[in-house]
C-alpha cells in the first residue's frame, strides 16, 4: 500500500495540485509484488494519463473493495497510512514497514540533481533581484511584511517559470522574525523599520526542482548584539557545509555542528537544523534529517536544507539557510585506504547580508569560505540578472573588510 502522496507522484512521474504548495494528487496506490500496481483516483485526474500496461487506473470509490479483496501479505506504512484501512484489509496479513518509495525518492537521480541545479540558478537570480529591491525600499519605512512578500512571489514569478511558491513564506520583520514559523497575516502585518532585523524564509516550485532558502538582513544600522549573532548563524552554516564524514553517519551525528559555535556564546536555536526536500515535490521530505532525532544514515543524492538560527524573543530572529547535496567526497592524502567519505555541495547561491557579519570573529578557514561563496554567488547569478541587480551584487559579493563597522568604532 502506498498512501503518501509525494510517493505516489514520485513513483509514477506524476504531479497534481491537490495540496497547496506541494505538486501531488490526492490518490492511493496498490503496489504489487509483480510490479504492476493499481491506482485509484478521480477520473478527472487520470484522464490524460498514459502510464502504459504496468498501471491499471480505477475511480478513487473503487479502493475500499480493491482492500478487501487483498489477500497475502500486504505491507503497510503506520507513519502515512490511515488508520481505517487496518479494518479494510480483512482478508490479508497486514506487515508493518516503511514506504519502500521513501528511501529511493530521496536518493536524487544525476537527472533530478542537474534539474534541481538549475532550479536553484533561477531562484537564485529571483533572490538577488528582490534583495536588491529590498536594499534600496526598506530603509525608506514604508513597507510592511506584506508587501515584501507579495513583492519577492513578484520576483520569482518573474522568472516565467514558477509553478507555485513552496510553502507560505515566513517574513519576519523585528519581533516576528522571533516567531520560528511566523505567517503574517493582515492582522498581524508589522511594519519593516529601519534599525531592526528582517528575516525571510521562502521558496519555490519549479518544474526541475523546489527551493527553500532564508536571509536575515539589517534594514539601516542592525540593533546591538546582532551582528555577533547573525556571525555565529553563519559559522555553523559554515560548518555543516564544509563536514565530511564517513558513509554510515546520520543527521542526529552532525547537527551539533551547526549549534557548536552558538553554543560557545550560551546561545541555541529550538528547532532542526534541516530537512530533506524534494525535486518538484514536497519542500519538507524524508526520511533524511539534519537533527538530533534522526537515526537515517545519509547517502548520495540526498537534499538537506542547512539552516541554523538564533531568536532573541520580542526583539529579533536571526536564521541562514542553503540547500545542500550529499555526494561522494574525493579521498584525501593520509586518508584511510577504503574508508568512504561524502560531503556536501552547496545548490543555494544567495549573498549573505555583509552589514551582519563580524569579520574578527571568523577563522581564516571560514573567511575564505565566505569570500569564495560570494565571488561563486557573483559568477553564477550575475550573468541571470539585469543591470542594477549586476552591480549590486558586485558591490554585496566584494571580499570582507579586514574589519567590521562596529569593530573599527571600538
Amino acid at each position: 500500500m502506498v498512501t503518501a502522496p509525494d510517493s505516489i507522484a514520485w513513483l509514477l512521474n506524476i504531479r497534481g495540485a491537490d495540496v497547496p504548495r506541494n505538486p501531488v494528487p490526492h490518490a492511493a496506490l496498490i503496489l504489487h509484488a509483480d510490479a504492476t500496481a493499481d491506482l485509484f483516483a478521480a477520473p478527472v485526474k487520470t484522464g490524460a494519463l498514459a502510464l502504459g500496461g504496468e498501471v491499471r487506473l480505477h475511480p478513487e470509490e473503487a479502493f475500499p473493495e480493491a482492500l478487501r479483496n487483498l489477500t497475502g501479505r500486504v505491507r503497510l506504512d503506520p507513519r502515512s497510512a490511515p488508520f481505517a484501512l487496518l479494518d479494510l484489509l480483512e482478508g490479508a496479513e497486514v506487515s508493518r514497514g516503511a514506504d519502500p518509495c521513501l528511501l529511493p525518492k530521496a536518493r536524487k537521480t544525476p537527472a533530478e540533481i542537474a534539474a534541481t541545479t538549475e532550479a536553484h540558478l533561477r531562484d537564485g537570480a529571483a533572490m538577488a533581484e528582490f534583495l536588491c529591491w529590498l536594499d534600496a525600499e526598506a530603509p525608506k519605512g514604508h513597507l510592511t511584511e506584506i508587501a515584501v512578500v507579495r513583492a519577492l512571489e513578484g520576483f520569482r514569478r518573474a522568472t516565467g517559470a514558477l509553478r507555485d511558491i513552496s510553502f507560505d513564506t515566513i517574513c519576519g520583520a523585528g519581533a516576528h522574525g522571533a516567531i520560528v514559523h511566523y505567517r503574517v497575516t493582515e492582522a498581524t502585518d508589522a511594519p519593516v523599520r529601519p534599525g531592526e532585523l528582517l528575516l525571510v524564509d521562502s521558496g519555490g516550485q519549479y518544474l526541475d526542482g523546489t527551493t527553500d532558502v532564508t536571509r536575515t538582513v539589517a534594514v539601516g544600522d542592525p540593533p546591538d548584539g546582532a551582528a555577533e549573532a547573525y556571525t555565529r548563524v553563519l559559522q555553523g552554516l559554515i560548518a555543516m557545509s564544509r563536514a565530511r564524514f564517513p558513509k554510515g553517519i546520520a543527521g542526529q551525528h552532525l547537527d551539533a555542528l551547526a549549534r557548536y559555535p552558538l553554543w560557545l556564546a550560551g546561545q541555541d536555536y529550538d528547532h532542526g537544523t534541516g530537512h530533506g526536500v524534494g525535486v518538484y515535490l514536497s519542500v519538507h521530505e524524508g526520511p533524511q534529517r539534519l537533527s538530533r532525532l534522526s537515526e537515517v544514515p545519509l547517502e548520495p543524492g540526498m537534499i538537506l536544507s542547512n539552516e541554523p538560527g538564533h531568536y532573541r524573543e520580542g526583539v529579533w530572529g536571526i536564521r541562514l539557510e542553503n540547500l545542500i547535496l550529499v555526494e561522494e567526497a574525493p579521498p584525501l592524502p593520509g586518508g584511510d585506504p577504503g574508508r568512504a567519505m561524502l560531503a556536501f555541495r552547496t545548490l543555494t547561491w544567495v549573498p549573505f547580508d555583509r552589514r551582519l557579519i563580524v569579520p574578527g570573529m571568523l577563522s581564516p578557514v571560514e573567511r575564505d569560505w565566505v569570500d569564495a561563496y560570494h565571488a561563486a554567488v557573483l559568477e553564477r547569478i550575475g550573468p541571470r540578472v539585469g543591470p542594477a541587480t549586476r552591480a549590486w551584487l558586485g558591490a554585496v559579493c566584494a571580499p570582507l573588510p579586514s574589519s567590521h563597522p562596529r569593530e573599527a568604532r571600538q
